[in-house]
């Protein structure tokens, strides 16, 4: 362990989210982890080695991104030569909007697709860190397929056996996106989350009644909420309908991902999804190769994309497929629209998706003990630096030690 990592940093000067506030305290970090100073003060008879003033900003666990699908030219589905150096680039892009984890997601695409890049998911990367795969199908809906290519799209008639078959390994996957009606009898739900894989509800036709089988079976997460959907109905709300469902198990949240890219969603819906079912709310991008490139011909998995008044399109349709903006613009969109706190934004950017994935005992969190995994805001939520286990991985024009 080299000196620098084993070096107690002290921040000062700062407000910490903590406990869903904003609270004045000084954050201390050692070895990759937020620790309690106290018990060193008082054991070990040593003060901090070095001390950084963050100029009253405001320090928020790093942000995590449930559902990518690429970004700065790189698409996961597309670039299956190479995976790794993909994973690399993207993982290095996402530190400069403040994410510190994330899950690759691949759309649905031939099985050849899935049997080639899922060994290839590296465990470390040189910017934000893999929390595993989101596999977003090919087990959808065709009438709710989106930019889905409907040629790849595959039921589920051989239950858990279709979908070892066409992902093979699930080692590194952390999420699965399928239409809960092709799930007739609930053993792909039950098998996956025995397996400790989040299941997630979407691209679906399915009615209220069956994302409440979906969610007694296991179900925990709806899939970019509103979109690719059954709309909201008063005698059937669909799957949005979950969000106040009262069918739901007493000991499961409902978790759903919401894309506040100013496109996707309307400011009505964000404030809708935000009022009824606030502890819930996952901000994700759903980012596209696009994602900090201008605009022009992109690839999502099989598909042509077109980029063109900041919004991304199948090529030559009118088709929305996926987002160009970065999780911290999403933050900030969300926090306008919704007129919600400050530390409520930053925690469904944060909290949220970390208990979706049950690691909120290390990420998304600064309590003691977690991954120093951190980032430094100014009030408009602006990311002024990164921190990835403790050390410094972006630094906006700030005088801190890389």
């Amino acid at each position: 362990m080299s000196k620098r990592q084993n070096n107690l940093i002290q921040f000062i000067n700062c407000r910490l989210v903590r406990n869903h506030q904003l609270i004045k305290d000084d954050l201390w970090i050692r070895n990759g982890k937020i620790v309690n100073p106290e018990p060193i003060f008082f054991d070990e008879k040593c003060l901090a080695d070095s001390k950084i003033d963050c100029a009253n900003a405001i320090i928020a666990p790093g942000y995590i991104d449930l559902q990518i699908n690429g970004g700065y030219g790189v698409d996961f589905s597309y670039d299956t030569d190479t995976v790794k150096e993909g994973i690399n680039k993207v993982a290095a892009g996402l530190i400069t909007n403040g994410v510190t984890s994330f899950c690759p997601t691949l759309v649905t695409s031939p099985s050849a697709t899935y049997h080639k890049v899922l060994p290839q998911i590296p465990k470390t990367t040189d910017g934000a860190s893999v929390l595993g795969v989101h596999l977003e199908g090919p087990f959808i809906n065709t009438k709710k397929k989106g930019a889905h290519p409907e040629t790849h799209i595959q039921n589920l008639d051989k239950g858990i056996d279709s979908l070892l078959q066409t992902y093979g390994s699930l080692d590194k996957v952390k999420i699965i996106t399928i239409a809960p009606e092709l799930d007739g009898t609930g053993e792909v739900v039950q098998t996956l989350t025995k397996k400790g894989i989040i299941v997630s509800l979407g691209h679906s036709m399915g009615s209220l009644s069956d994302g409440e089988k979906a969610a007694k079976n296991g179900a925990s997460l709806i899939t970019h909420l509103f979109n690719a959907m059954l709309p909201f109905h008063h005698r059937d709300p669909g799957l949005v309908g979950l969000l106040t469902s009262d069918a739901i198990p007493e000991d499961r949240t409902i978790y759903y991902g919401l894309i506040a890219d100013g496109v996707h969603t309307h400011p009505a819906a964000l404030r809708i999804a935000h009022r009824t079912h606030p502890d819930g709310l996952c901000l994700v991008t759903d980012a596209i190769s696009a994602l900090g490139l201008e605009e022009g011909i992109h690839h999502l998995g099989q598909l042509n994309l077109e980029v063109k008044q900041g919004k991304a399109f199948i090529a030559g349709t009118d088709t929305l497929c996926g987002s160009i903006a970065p999780l911290d613009e999403c933050v900030r969109i969300f926090r306008k629209a919704t007129g919600c706190s400050i530390v409520y934004a930053i925690e469904a950017a944060t909290l949220h998706p970390a208990k979706c994935l049950n690691i909120q005992n290390t990420k998304g969190t600064l309590d003691f003990d977690s991954d120093a995994d951190f980032i430094f805001l100014n009030d408009d939520l602006n990311v002024l630096c990164t921190w990835i286990n403790g050390y410094c991985v972006h630094a906006n024009n700030l005088d801190v030690p890389i």
